[in-house]
């Protein structure tokens, strides 16, 4: 610790902190431009000047480490008129167009010249103009060039955080100008982060640009409905319409950064495609009609389809109360287990909860990958979780993490990364076993005899089957010089049918690294905002709440008390094998809510089919899906924003999720709607208002036990280790090799997109790409493509045709579909149970060719109103 005294006041700080990090633990306010807490000092804008004993000239707080002795002035007349004159120079150039500056009533320039700037001007000259006209430099961001003040936040945040490197400046001195690449921002995330950093009014977002005031606007804490990361944002509403989104800078795991789809995507509540009343099925089309004319003829329906198995499908996007109620309603009014929260895949509940129980860390991310090694597993963090991915940049850059990746798919993280370990899709579970072997081999003396000999059995001949030997032996030195690691699992895993052998995988791997001493970290890394919190909420075929099974008579009787009535004993069905009930006409009623898997389950002429057999198809959502077209019932429900409630993140941190407008036309809040489904079976659910139900959950799912809504404040509470289900079967052996010499497809989202709700953002579809296919150098020039071609990819089940997009880090092997366009019924090339899909690609007939195209990318099934 060093001794430091600032304006006469002493304090002890670590060694290696700067004057001005002193001096805010003092509450000494220190102006500045330049700085941000989570970029390296530049000491450029001279705002943050102090004098310390012994030196002569003032100096920069920001930059300036702190010695030990060191006495500091931050207020004395010298420094106020070097303030002054810093200002006064700032203003000489910069122009007084307050009133129709976007930055008008939150700009900092204006807070330091009110605070600090001098009183008269000393500059007569004209002032400097670059441009005499703002520049559009994407879609979502605006510049006027003339108001920088050249404080390089925006560089530096794209640069360091973001990792884009779509700004830069030219010229120098006063001259020096801010700017993307010949205008405009074409490698761009479109993310705003460099709008929401700039002090003044220089950039700015065009889709907010001149619609309302900071003064105009009601703004409300929330979290952003996208991806598992769960950023916190503040939303900006006028008169109930939505108008912007910011960051809070001071809170959450994101602090002041957002990705493209929270900080623009949220104008998806605004659609047009909102589902505005009850519909149901009359002749073959579906009627709107009024809630009591739906409540009847669904309590007429119902009534009809007793007898047969009944089975509920929900969103992983929706509030953990919305999540815990329909699974009570599942089991107590329907009287089923029949209940999953995926339509995208099956979940192996028995190998995932040992993991989540096992070895899941609920705590903050950014202590999380503070550790000495970061191993990332599966998916592309940078268009799955992009904030995630500035953490784990920082991590590496700043904090010396050493970050190993291990996926089929390359990303931006790959530049930072200590080892790259590429493998085919399918392939990790053979490569964590090599990984494994690589750790037993260079520390077989650190395990017992008998461990050690049941790895050896079932590792054995592991190195030989990894794709790349060098790089996974450099991932295994990596791992054993580290004394803690941080593993970080995509969800983009759990899609392939070697799903529950990955995870065994990871679980041996976990175990050994147990058994080696190290530090352990894990985390998954969801693509739905609270996928975590429907595992905890018991929204699965097999696992109660708390993820305790089904089959776990005292968990059972514990819920029976508390809900008043029995719970089936025996594991229900997933969602695919309610698709096979439907299939075989033994599937009563099937409940969705706010899921569509017609568009996002495998085969979908399949899921057609099967859909279009259940005696009774009841869809609750707040959009026009291609499922809710199938529906006999459709009841319009509350969107985002619509309805208040909790989501649980990636890092197992509990939020609050807070409503802002009224549920549009004649939307019905979730929970709502749960309770007018139950009375039509003559039965009720108990508690049923929001803020009950989650003292309810605090009472029964042990890893939320203790918390209140009201305490979980700003930054929200973290749960708490889940119990143990049955341990997954330990250094099980690896899967065979993965057939090879065929062109794979996989999916996953864009950076752009997150599942099929942002695609009703029309300001992401301002910047998203449009359907493209992505492939390697290697493999567009074996078939004779160039970049932006039009191509067609085709399986065993169907076709799609799009834009091709040449990838030079792609492996060769791989082709990448984005899952976020509606157009290319992607789902229709690809065969349950089989994932990657084997394609053929070649290149689009054109209009002049004999027959155009047909297949999947017909037109989607709506509901016919």
């Amino acid at each position: 610790m060093v001794s430091i005294t600032i304006d006469g006041e002493m304090l002890e700080v670590e060694a290696g902190s700067t004057v001005l990090q002193a001096a805010e633990r003092l509450g000494i306010e220190i102006p500045t431009f330049c700085y941000l807490k989570r970029l390296p000092a530049l000491a450029s804008c001279r705002m943050c000047l102090v004098e310390i004993e012994g030196q002569r000239r003032l100096q920069p707080s920001c930059a300036t480490v702190v010695a030990d002795g060191m006495v500091v002035r931050t207020n004395t007349p010298l420094i106020e008129e070097t303030r002054s004159s810093m200002l006064d120079m700032l203003l000489a150039n910069h122009p007084l167009d307050c009133p129709i500056c976007d930055k008008g009533g939150e700009c900092e320039l204006q807070d330091m010249v009110m605070a600090y700037g001098p009183r008269e001007s000393g500059f007569r000259d004209a002032k400097r103009v670059f441009h005499s006209r703002d520049i559009r430099l994407s879609p979502v961001i605006i510049m006027n060039v003339n108001r920088c003040i050249q404080c390089q936040r925006c560089v530096r945040m794209c640069e360091e955080v973001v990792g884009a490197v779509a700004l830069g400046t030219v010229e120098k001195g006063m001259d020096t100008a801010v700017t993307g690449f010949e205008g405009s921002l074409a490698s761009c995330d479109q993310c705003g982060n460099c709008v929401e950093v700039c002090p003044v009014g220089a950039l700015m977002s065009f889709p907010y640009r001149y619609k309302a005031r900071p003064w105009d606007l009601a703004e409300t804490d929330t979290v952003c409905p996208h991806c598992g990361t769960g950023c916190q944002l503040t939303v900006g509403a006028r008169k109930g319409e939505f108008m912007r989104v910011r960051s809070k800078w001071e809170h959450g795991v994101n602090r002041e950064t957002l990705c493209v789809r929270g900080r623009f995507g949220l104008d998806f509540i605004e659609s047009p495609d909102r589902i505005k009343r009850p519909m149901v099925r009359r002749d073959g089309a579906l009627i709107p009609v009024s809630w009591e004319e739906a409540g009847d003829y669904l309590r007429r329906r119902l009534s009809a389809v007793k007898g047969k198995a009944p089975g509920g499908l929900i969103s992983p996007r929706l509030p953990n109360e919305v999540l815990y109620q329909f699974q009570k309603l599942m089991r107590t009014v329907f009287r089923t287990n029949n209940i999953d929260c995926s339509s995208r895949w099956s979940t192996p509940v028995d190998t995932l909860g040992s993991l989540v129980a096992g070895f899941y860390t609920r705590a903050p991310l950014e202590e999380v990958i503070g550790n000495d090694c970061a191993l990332v597993i599966g998916g592309n963090v940078t268009e799955e979780n992009p904030v995630t991915e500035y953490l784990l940049r920082d991590a590496a850059r700043r904090r010396q993490t050493q970050l190993l990746m291990l996926s089929a798919r390359p990303s931006r993280l790959d530049a930072d990364a200590r080892a790259v370990v590429r493998v085919p899709p399918g392939g990790e579970a053979a490569s964590l076993a090599a990984v494994v072997a690589g750790l037993v081999a260079a520390a077989g003396q650190a395990f017992p005899a008998d461990v050690l000999a049941e790895i050896g059995a079932t590792t054995a001949g592991a190195a030989a089957g990894a794709v790349d030997s060098d790089e996974s032996d450099r991932l295994a030195a990596a791992l054993l010089e580290g004394r803690s690691v941080t593993v970080l699992v995509s969800a983009d895993l759990l899609r392939s049918p070697l799903a529950r052998a990955t995870l065994q995988q990871l679980y041996n791997l976990l175990q050994v690294l147990r058994l080696l001493g190290k530090g352990l970290a894990v985390q998954f890394l969801f693509d739905r905002a609270n996928q975590l919190g429907a595992w905890d909420m018991g929204a699965l075929p097999v696992a109660l709440p708390g993820l305790r099974p089904v089959a776990d008579d005292a968990a059972r009787a514990t819920l029976e008390r508390a809900w008043g009535a029995e719970i089936p004993s025996g594991p229900g069905a997933d969602f695919d094998a309610m698709l096979e009930l439907c299939h075989r006409g033994q599937m009563g009623a099937l409940y969705i809510a706010g899921s569509d898997p017609l568009m996002s389950y495998p085969d979908r002429g399949f899921v057609q089919r099967a859909l279009g057999a259940a005696d009774l198809l009841i869809v609750q959502d707040a959009f026009l899906t291609d499922t809710s077209g199938l529906a006999d019932v459709v009841l319009p429900a509350a969107s985002y924003g619509e309805e208040s409630g909790t989501f649980t993140n990636n890092e197992g941190r509990t939020q609050k999720v807070s409503k802002f407008r009224e549920p549009a036309f004649e939307a019905g809040a979730n929970l709502e709607i749960f309770n007018f489904v139950a009375a039509l079976c003559n039965q009720t659910l108990q508690p049923s208002i929001e803020r009950e139900i989650f003292d309810e959950i605090a009472r029964l799912v042990p890893a939320y036990e203790g918390l209140t809504q009201d305490g979980l404040g700003v930054d929200g509470a973290f749960t708490k280790a889940a119990p143990a289900l049955p341990v997954a079967e330990f250094f099980a052996p690896p899967p065979a090799p993965i057939a090879t010499g065929r062109l794979k497809l996989v999916t996953g989202n864009c950076l752009f997109h997150n599942g099929y709700l942002s695609e009703h953002s029309e300001i992401l579809n301002t910047v998203a790409d449009d359907p493209y296919v992505e492939m390697s150098t290697q493999d567009a020039a074996q078939l004779g493509l160039s970049d932006r071609d039009q191509v067609v990819v085709r399986s065993a089940q169907g076709e799609l045709t799009a834009t091709l997009k040449v990838n030079k880090r792609f492996p060769s092997g791989l082709v990448f579909v984005p899952e976020n366009y509606r157009a290319l019924r992607l789902n229709s090339l690809m065969r349950r149970g089989e994932y990657p899909c084997p394609v053929e690609v070649h290149a689009a007939r054109t209009a002049f060719e004999i027959a155009p195209l047909t297949g999947s990318s017909a037109s989607p099934t709506a509901p016919r109103v």
